[in-house]
């Protein structure tokens, strides 16, 4: 099973086959296409804080909460800051985000509560969305660089299973769009951070040309998911890479910061729905 591509009305997201298999959640990654934002942003903008006109950002997630069938007012987003915290949300953090202030800083997000939407966002870095069938959980994580090495995927799989009890065999994730190893040009820095976190293993996902190195951080992503347990059948991983479609999606590396960001939304249905 692999990521399909949908086109509602001109608003185009992905969705992992796995997910829709088991059933019980509704999830997609989002691109730029099918929103209302203007110029820089146009057109279909999810970042809270990139400048944009909070109104059109708003419209936007009605969009997308309307394809979905989601509950706009109860999202939950993250005040992302490239570290490793994982925050169980409850129904008291509903709407924090686009209708009140988020009030926590994390790259990480895990519930086991229906109808509360989970949102991280991305442009270049790596979204990840996790869904247990058997204890009905989820999990929603952004994976820049820096988390990655931070094994920010791992700790999320953990903290389902501290929480509510998710093994790590049942646990399905999806690697969404992202820069790819085509792309990732980096120092020997982060290389160097990627073979402390991971030792010699992590040496297949780097290669060097001339004086640079290139990631493939979503094939580090799934082999910490692996290493958390999670059986390789399980992991769904897009090929697209944000900064070879800059059309399609947004790309901080095609574009710099005047641009606007994804998100990859994962929620548990009620059950009976």
């Amino acid at each position: 099973m692999g990521i399909t591509e949908h086109n509602q009305n001109g608003l185009v997201y992905l969705t992992a086959d796995s997910f829709e298999a088991a059933g019980g959640v509704v999830h997609a990654f989002s691109t730029r296409k099918g929103g209302v934002s203007k110029g820089t942003f146009a057109t279909l903008n999810l970042g809270i804080r990139r400048g944009d006109d909070p109104n059109l950002v708003r419209e936007n997630y009605r969009i997308l909460c309307g394809a979905l069938g989601l509950p706009l007012e109860r999202i939950v987003c993250s005040n992302q800051v490239h570290g490793n915290e994982v925050r169980t949300v409850t129904r008291k953090d509903a709407g924090k985000g686009l209708f009140y202030p988020v009030d926590y800083e994390t790259d990480g997000l895990v519930t086991n509560q229906a109808d509360l939407p989970l949102a991280v966002f991305s442009a270049d870095c790596i979204p990840i969305l996790l869904y247990d069938p058997v204890s009905q959980s989820i999990g929603a994580v952004h994976a820049g660089w820096r988390g990655t090495a931070l094994k920010i995927a791992a700790l999320a799989v953990e903290k389902m299973g501290l929480e509510y009890g998710a093994a790590s065999e049942n646990i399905l994730a999806a690697v969404g769009p992202g820069l790819s190893q085509c792309c990732f040009e980096s120092d020997g820095d982060v290389p160097d951070a990627m073979e402390r976190a991971y030792g010699a293993p992590v040496r297949r996902y780097i290669a060097k040309k001339g004086r640079k190195w290139y990631l493939d951080l979503k094939g580090i992503n799934a082999h910490c998911l692996e290493s958390a347990g999670v059986p390789a059948g399980h992991i769904s991983v897009s090929e697209d890479c944000t900064r070879c479609h800059p059309e399609k999606y947004w790309s901080h590396r095609a574009t710099g910061k005047d641009r606007g960001s994804m998100a990859a939304v994962i929620s548990l249905k009620r059950k009976g729905i």
